[in-house]
Formats: C-alpha cells, sequence, structure tokens
C-alpha cells in the first residue's frame, strides 16, 4: 500500500511508468512524505492533482458517470473534464447532475486556464471557494442547484 510511504524519501526520476508520461496518480498525490522528486509537473501535472482533490471532496465514489483516478489514463479522458489540443491543460469541467456532493476544493483555482466551469444540478455544500476568482479564463460558471451556503 502507497499510504504506508507516509514520512518516506522517494526517489523516482527517469523512469518510464507503464508507456506513460506521467507517474502513477497515487504517487503523485502522497502526503506527509519527507523528500519527492516528483515534483516535476510533466511527470506530476498539478491539475491532475487538482482534479483529485476535487474528486475526493466532492465524494466521487459515489458519483452517477465516474471514470476518474486512473493511474496512468491521462485526466483529459476524464469524464466530464476537456483539455486543450497540445497542452493537456483543463479547459472544461462540465459535471452537471452527476451526483456531486460534499464541498469544492480551494484546488479549484489551479485550472488556470479553465473557460467553463458547469457542475450544477447536483448536491454540493458549503461556501463557493474564492479561488474561483482567480480563474481569469473562465466565461461560463454554472453552479445551480447545488446547496451552497455563504
Amino acid at each position: 500500500q502507497l499510504g504506508q510511504l507516509q514520512g518516506a524519501s522517494i526517489f523516482l526520476k527517469d523512469n518510464r511508468f507503464d508507456n506513460s508520461s506521467t507517474a502513477p496518480l497515487s504517487l503523485c498525490t502522497l502526503r506527509s512524505i519527507k523528500e519527492f522528486d516528483l515534483n516535476d509537473t510533466e511527470l506530476c501535472p498539478a491539475e491532475r492533482n487538482a482534479l483529485s482533490d476535487f474528486y475526493d471532496l466532492t465524494k466521487g465514489a459515489e458519483w452517477t458517470n465516474d471514470n476518474w483516478l486512473d493511474e496512468y489514463e491521462s485526466y483529459c479522458d476524464w469524464n466530464g473534464v476537456t483539455c486543450d489540443e497540445g497542452e493537456n491543460h483543463v479547459i472544461k469541467l462540465e459535471l452537471d447532475n452527476n451526483g456531486l456532493s460534499g464541498r469544492l476544493s480551494e484546488s479549484i483555482g489551479k485550472f488556470t486556464f479553465i473557460e467553463k466551469l458547469d457542475l450544477s444540478d447536483n448536491d454540493i455544500k458549503g461556501s463557493i471557494p474564492t479561488e474561483i476568482g482567480l480563474l481569469s479564463e473562465l466565461s461560463y460558471l454554472r453552479l445551480s442547484y447545488n446547496a451552497f451556503t455563504g
């Protein structure tokens, strides 16, 4: 179990991960480790890590359509995620009416290239993170029919 690596030093540079250009998601999202050489954004893309955090806090295991968190599959192929050509930046996140609950993560601010965010018709609670204000490319925001407060 990777969770048992907490507090460990992990060095994995210059490896090929199952013919993928990225490291396994579970390695990139380990927390509380001593040292880690995969902070490289090509091996562990910040947007993939932010999507993983988003999934966890919105109770992704309970979503209606869920093909997220594959160790090697590109996050651009995950349900509701659209990326731009070439750079693999998330430009759309469309998860309306998909059974999301829990709360929104502050890591939503890491989607700096996102143009469309539609999380309507779900059951997301809590406050809307102020980090949404950092999304300068955002031109479409739909959060209606949730349980936001504040």
